[in-house]
């Protein structure tokens, strides 16, 4: 298992699909709400290797700068680098590419958390909110 700690990296890359735009103006363009959840699952998939069976991360905090639009059948990567390990907190930097240009950046924060004890915790929600 390799080691959670600054400077590791890693990057996620996307055909934008139909499905992943807005359609605003001329073209459909590659939505803010799907950069947001790539840079997300950037972020998991540079992480995963390095986290035992019993952990688990969840997104807390995400500011980012939509930069230039993206169309269907570009390819669109996040690349991101943990910048900070405080205990369970993991701070990121994100950017996000297409064939042309920077279209993306900003921060992205995770925590990780035991999932056994958040199930207990998303269980109790769940029923009270059946009452």
């Amino acid at each position: 298992m390799t080691r959670l700690a600054a400077g590791l990296k890693g990057s996620l890359t996307w055909e934008v699909t139909e499905d992943l735009c807005m359609k605003r103006g001329v073209v459909p363009v590659f939505s803010t709400p799907s950069m947001v959840l790539l840079v997300e699952r950037a972020a998991i998939h540079a992480i995963e290797p390095c986290l035992s069976a019993d952990q688990r991360t969840l997104g807390t905090s995400i500011e980012l700068r939509h930069l230039a639009p993206s169309f269907p059948a570009q390819r669109v990567r996040a690349e991101v680098e943990l910048l900070e390990v405080d205990r369970r907190r993991l701070s990121f930097r994100v950017e996000v590419f297409d064939e042309v240009e920077k279209v993306g950046e900003g921060t992205h924060e995770r925590f990780i958390v035991d999932p056994a004890k958040y199930d207990v915790r998303v269980r109790a929600k769940l029923d009270a909110l059946k009452r």
